[in-house]
């Protein structure tokens, strides 16, 4: 069998009740790799939210729980 190059997708036809597995096309594939890329990039800046929060508590000398009270 052939190697797959690109997600499958699954069509669950109920009425018929077939199921179909196929590669994504073109249309599929380019948005899921732009979506795979948001993703990414969320996950970057969320992390780096967290690191720049962490900075500011460490240079105060607060834990989380403690600004939680004062901002809460």
């Amino acid at each position: 069998m052939a190697k797959l190059t690109r997600p499958i997708i699954r069509i669950h036809d109920l009425i018929a009740d077939k199921v179909i597995d196929r590669e994504m096309n073109d249309a599929e594939f380019a948005a899921y790799e732009i979506n795979q890329a948001a993703q990414v990039i969320a996950q970057a800046e969320a992390e780096a939210k967290a690191t720049q929060r962490q900075l500011i508590l460490d240079k105060l000398g607060l834990t989380a729980d403690e600004a939680r009270l004062l901002l809460g």
